[in-house]
C-alpha cells in the first residue's frame, strides 16, 4: 500500500512521519515541488515526493492534509481522480478558529465529493490534533478516529490505515455524517485552544 500525503504543514508532516514509522510506503505531494522534496528528505532517503497530481495518481490512498479553503483549488489541478480514495481531514473553520464556515446542511467532505464526483471521498482524522498523530504522542492511550464515507471498500481501507497507525477506527456511517463530525472537530479545537486542554485533546464515543 502506498499513501500520498498532500500538504507539508503540521498535519502533513505529522502524517508523513507516522506513516513512515509504521512501515507504510509514502509519497509527499505539494504544488510547490521544493516543499514536497524538503519534507521527504527530512523523513528519509527512501521517501518519494512530487506534485499533487503525481502523488495522488500513484497512491492507493491520498490524505489531504490541507486547510479546507485551499482543497477545492488543489483538486481542480490534480487531474483525473476516477476511483481514487481521497481522505478529507479538514474542518471548515473561520480564520479565528472559533466557528464553522458551513455545517449541519452540508460539510467540507460533501463539498469535496461534489468537486471530485468520481473520487471516493472519506472523512477521517478531523478530530485529531497533529500532536496525536505519532503513536508516542498518545501516551499509550487508545484514541478513536471516526471514519465516514459512502464506499464500503474505501472506508474499510481507511479504517485499516488508521489501525496501522494504532488508532481505534470507528465506522461513522455515510459521508453525510461529516455534517456532525466536523462540528465535533470544531468543539475539539475549542477544548484544545480556548478551554485550556491543549493540543492533546481528542473526543471518544463510549459504549456502556
Amino acid at each position: 500500500m502506498k499513501v500520498a500525503v498532500v500538504g507539508t504543514g503540521n498535519m502533513g508532516a505529522a502524517f508523513a512521519k507516522a506513516l513512515d514509522a509504521a512501515g507504510i510506503e509514502i509519497i509527499i505531494g505539494h504544488r510547490d515541488f521544493g516543499k514536497a522534496a524538503a519534507l521527504a528528505a527530512k523523513i528519509g532517503s527512501g521517501v518519494e515526493s512530487g506534485g499533487v497530481s503525481t502523488a495522488i495518481k500513484v497512491a492507493d490512498i491520498s490524505i489531504l492534509a490541507l486547510p479546507y479553503p485551499s482543497i477545492l483549488e488543489v483538486l481542480q489541478a490534480a487531474g483525473a481522480l476516477d476511483g481514487k480514495i481521497i481522505v478529507d481531514i479538514s474542518n471548515p473553520i473561520t480564520a479565528d478558529y472559533k466557528d464553522l464556515l458551513l455545517g449541519h446542511t452540508s460539510s467540507a467532505a460533501e463539498q469535496i465529493q461534489s468537486a471530485a464526483p468520481t473520487a471516493r471521498v472519506v472523512k477521517a482524522f478531523n478530530t485529531i490534533f497533529a500532536n496525536l498523530i505519532p503513536r508516542q504522542g498518545r501516551n499509550e492511550k487508545l484514541v478513536q478516529v471516526f471514519v465516514a464515507g459512502n464506499d464500503a471498500d474505501a472506508t474499510a481501507r481507511v479504517r485499516g490505515l488508521a489501525e496501522k497507525l494504532a488508532f481505534e477506527a470507528i465506522d461513522a456511517g455515510p459521508l453525510t455524517n461529516s455534517r456532525f463530525l466536523e462540528p465535533i472537530g470544531e468543539m475539539n479545537i475549542h477544548f484544545g485552544f480556548f478551554l485550556g486542554w491543549g493540543p492533546t485533546a481528542a473526543p471518544a464515543w463510549v459504549r456502556f
